[in-house]
């Protein structure tokens, strides 16, 4: 067992990040700048150049990283594969173009500045790709991940991070460009790329036959938190062996992401990594703050700061030239530019890399790894920036075929049962589009068939709501047959998505006054309107006519909702009102006053009738012994 002195050293660092996220990130936010910025500068206060309190940022990097390969995973969850190859123009035309175009700029503006031909070339690279973390995290914060520069940037952070494998192998290529270059490094390059390709191809084959009928299975077992140690499971696997083949943990987990993609699961697992994947992602910006070497940046602060405006704005330029080329509108290209201005989290990897293998001397290493970490500061900002002037000059474009699919249906349905799966119908019959969730494995199967979005989830959970859609939907419609669960989610409904409707099957009475009392925009009681009209039917069959019967059972209507709109109001004995605690049982009572007495047809039944009777003479005769007392 850990003693005391073990958790008293552990403890520290923990509690310096969370409070340095705490206080950082609402100040930032409260200034108008991303999230983003609040970790970076945050990360900068307490690394070793600001307060010291973290001596040694790179302990936690290896775990930071994490929230990297989280966040690729839930991108690829947002993007089915069908999607992702209809992307294929933008990811490999405009992605490699960005790649080549901006590596050669900036290659060719460290060479002017006196770098070698190599050194220039590995700086030109780093620099050249685009941070995924800081371009997703801003897309997301704006919603503009389903639009049409976010789609084609996210384009180009795919190419890149397919890319790093290759520049990688590369870089021994670079390092031997002087004299003649080793026989074995064509069969290593060759052998990495094979192993790599047979990763992947594991990896597809794997989630398109594996992962369903795994989670399937956990479904049907039960257990919440087996399904969330699943999606992890899955995410850190993949990444894992992504690693061991020469690819990125990122591309990994996109991999997985984009494998679940279809799945009916979709939605529980993004619900289940989600809070994994904001507190490790914060992590990770507040280590790139902490990376930042403050003696270099005291000691060479101009050429610093005149590097970093240069290499943003020329990734903007050409990043903004390229969108324009592959027909984005003006406004969207410089979006697109901002977004993907600041350098890459694999220029940490790639510079360091090049160092050891002699390309870059120290001084060289040090000045560039400063001068990527203080873009990643500065493009947040420069993006804001951008965002403000371009506010004035609004313009809207219609998002390509290719853009992202956001998730979004104008009714949320929870449950598939009797009652939820009668219900799409006459929405399908419609054309209108339907999200359902429902935590039965059985009722996801059965809605296979029908077009709309179905997926595994608990509707009682924010996250999971969340992660359907509910805040872009037009009214919620809860079919559980449940009755505290479909009022939590009301409760839930009603606080955190007031401009949602709640429409609700109601399970009995007392259900019905209780959703009354909580201002539902609709409720009905799920067995009333069968009943009513079985009456009507059964009244027609003793031969009454056809309006006879529908004026008896709609008299018969209205006398209910009268008795139900007073029960809610505790005008009526049994009523609850607004009281609070558990409702009172309700009775069931007649409408229409009987015209004599039930009788008995056996001995069981008449001492029931008997006891009733006198339980009714009872309630009569309290208010008048109360009214006496008075």
């Amino acid at each position: 067992m850990a003693s005391a002195t073990t958790h008293a050293s552990f403890l520290p660092p923990v509690l310096t990040f969370l409070s340095a996220a705490v206080v950082g990130v609402p100040i930032f936010r409260l200034l108008g700048q991303s999230a983003v910025l609040g970790y970076l500068v945050a990360g900068v206060a307490i690394g070793p150049f600001g307060l010291s309190l973290i001596a040694e940022p790179e302990t936690a990097t290896s775990v930071a990283e994490i929230g990297v390969v989280l966040l690729l995973f839930i991108v690829g969850l947002e993007l089915e594969l069908s999607r992702l190859v209809s992307m294929r123009r933008d990811i490999f035309g405009l992605g490699a173009a960005q790649l080549a175009l901006c590596s050669l700029v900036l290659a060719g503006a460290g060479f002017v500045f006196g770098l070698s031909l190599a050194a220039a070339a590995v700086i030109g690279i780093a620099l050249a790709l685009s941070a995924t973390a800081v371009a997703l995290q801003l897309l997301e914060e704006r919603g503009d991940l389903g639009t049409a520069y976010g789609s084609r940037s996210f384009a180009v952070l795919l190419f890149q991070d397919i890319s790093v494998v290759a520049i990688l192998a590369v870089l021994p290529l670079l390092a031997s460009a002087g004299g003649t270059p080793e026989g074995g490094w064509i069969e290593g390059a060759l052998r990495s790329t094979a192993v790599a390709g047979l990763g992947i191809v594991v990896v597809v084959l794997v989630g398109r036959y594996g992962l369903n009928p795994f989670f399937r299975l956990l479904a049907a077992a039960g257990g919440r938190e087996v399904m969330t140690a699943a999606a992890l499971l899955v995410v850190l696997g993949t990444a894992m062996l992504m690693e061991k083949v020469g690819l990125s943990m990122a591309m990994g987990a996109f991999l997985a992401g984009v494998m679940l993609a279809e799945s009916n699961f979709r939605h529980q697992l993004e619900a289940d990594i989600e809070p994994f994947r904001g507190m490790l992602l914060g992590l990770f910006f507040m280590s790139v703050g902490m990376s930042i070497d403050g003696g270099l940046l005291k000691a060479h602060w101009p050429e610093l700061v005149g590097a970093t405006a240069a290499a943003i704005l020329i990734k903007v330029a050409l990043v903004a030239g390229l969108f324009r080329l592959f027909g984005s509108s003006w406004l969207d290209a410089v979006r697109g530019g901002a977004v993907l201005a600041p350098a890459g989290e694999f220029a940490f990897v790639i510079l360091p890399a090049a160092g050891e293998l002699h390309l870059l001397d120290t001084s060289a290493t040090r000045f560039s790894v400063a001068l990527a970490a203080l873009t990643m500061i500065v493009g947040p900002l420069a993006a804001k920036g951008l965002d403000t002037l371009l506010a004035r000059r609004p313009e809207t474009v219609a998002a390509p075929a290719d853009a992202i699919e956001p998730t979004e249906a104008r009714v949320l349905v929870i449950g598939f049962g009797r009652f939820g799966h009668l219900l799409t119908q006459v929405l399908l019959a419609e054309g209108i589009s339907v999200t359902v969730i429902d935590k039965d494995v059985e009722q996801i199967r059965n809605a296979a068939r029908f077009g709309f979005r179905v997926y595994y989830g608990d509707g009682t959970r924010l996250d999971v709501l969340r992660a359907a859609g509910i805040g872009r939907a037009e009214l919620v419609c809860i079919c559980i047959d449940d009755a505290a669960a479909s009022l939590k989610i009301v409760d839930i409904v009603h606080e955190e998505f007031s401009n949602v409707r709640t429409y609700l099957r109601a399970y009995d009475r007392n259900h019905a006054i209780e959703l009354m009392n909580r201002d539902v925009d609709y409720q009905i009681r799920e067995t009333l309107e069968s009943a009513l009209r079985f009456g009507r039917a059964a009244l027609e069959g003793l031969g009454l006519s056809e309006e006879a019967a529908a004026a008896r059972v709609e008299d018969v209507r209205k006398r209910d909702i009268a008795r139900l709109v007073l029960q809610q109001a505790g005008a009526l004995p049994e009523g609850g009102g607004w009281m609070r605690g558990p409702a009172p049982e309700l009775r069931p009572e007649p409408l229409t006053e009987p015209q004599r007495p039930s009788r008995a047809l056996s001995a069981e039944t008449r001492g029931l009738i008997e006891s009733e009777r006198r339980e009714a003479a009872m309630r009569e005769l309290e208010p008048e012994d109360a009214a006496t007392d008075g």
